[in-house]
């Protein structure tokens, strides 16, 4: 199979750098590597992708691409977020083919966790 024209990398603001990838660390196990004080790259999280330093977050309701992730467990997974100081801004809802939840991480960015 090729790679070609598949996506094979996204990237995210963050304003809290050391808060996010300490956040993404604790909870999904994402690894991080350094380029300088404002780029990190993160790998374990089944997309490649970084962060690069920036004053603004990515927010649905500002029109920002969602990233879902994973879990064979729901709960532990939305408390892990909020243990790890992420902020549940939509709590576990049902939609066709599972369920799923919102938060914020520590720079504001939107990402979501489903389960079946």
């Amino acid at each position: 199979m090729t790679n070609h024209h598949k996506i094979n990398y996204v990237e995210f603001p963050a304003i809290q750098m050391a808060k996010t990838k300490l956040f993404f660390s604790k909870v999904f196990d994402w690894k991080f590597q350094d380029y300088g004080p404002e780029y990190c790259a993160f790998m374990s999280a089944g997309i490649d992708g970084g962060f690069f330093k920036s004053d603004q977050s990515s927010l649905t309701c500002n029109g920002s691409t969602l990233l879902v992730i994973y879990s064979d467990k729901l709960e532990a997974t939305l408390e892990d977020v909020e243990s790890a100081g992420g902020k549940i801004i939509k709590t576990i809802f049902e939609f066709p083919g599972g369920r799923r939840f919102h938060f914020t991480e520590p720079s504001g960015n939107e990402f979501a966790v489903w389960g079946e």
